[in-house]
């Protein structure tokens, strides 16, 4: 009779942990409330005020965690409870759990770890871009330098081919005249042999 009640109160509870693990929104959420506390301590330690500009500031900071757990934060469920996780330098950090209807989120120096992370993965995405961004201006610049160069070419070609045509044709004109000029003589030379 024991052994059938441990039975019947483990699925009681194993039932009881499937109907109420908490969905990816109460994961998130409980994570935004975490950060939110997180973010408000650490200006609180830096001595940041709570004026409108601090406050601003902050939702800047909370608005832009948000953004990155709503595009890369993964749920993976196991019946009986649930865990979120997120993707970060090629390796899945486990940011909560959720069961019996709780999250439990992750402590303050993982959220210091995965922000640090995070802010450093921007850095490197931004130097990145940059450098990207720098080899297609030279790419552009060195085309543009090529294009030049062949135009110039073509022109100094067509340029020598003219050239060479002027002096064609002047030599041409030479030939003609001194045709010409030997002719004349030709035809002295005979009116002064008749004569």
């Amino acid at each position: 009779m024991k052994k059938l009640l441990g039975v019947v109160i483990i699925l009681a509870v194993a039932i009881l942990m499937t109907l109420t693990v908490p969905d990816k929104k109460a994961h998130k959420e409980a994570m935004m409330k975490a950060i939110k506390e997180y973010v408000d301590e650490e200006a609180a330690s830096m001595g940041i005020g709570d004026n409108g500009l601090a406050r601003a500031g902050k939702n800047v900071v909370t608005k832009a965690i948000e953004t990155i757990l709503t595009s890369k934060l993964k749920e993976t469920n196991y019946l009986l409870f649930n865990t979120t996780h997120i993707q970060m330098k090629e390796k899945d950090q486990l940011l909560s759990v959720g069961l019996f209807g709780q999250v439990i989120t992750f402590n303050k120096d993982m959220l210091r770890k995965a922000l640090e992370e995070a802010a450093e993965e921007k850095a490197e995405a931004k130097a990145e871009k940059k450098r990207l961004k720098e080899e297609a201006k030279a790419e552009k610049k060195r085309l543009k330098e090529e294009a030049k160069a062949e135009k110039k070419r073509q022109r100094e070609q067509e340029k020598a081919q003219r050239k060479a045509e002027k002096e064609q044709r002047k030599a041409e004109k030479e030939q003609r005249k001194a045709e010409k000029k030997r002719q004349r003589e030709l035809e002295k030379q005979q009116k002064d042999s008749n004569d």
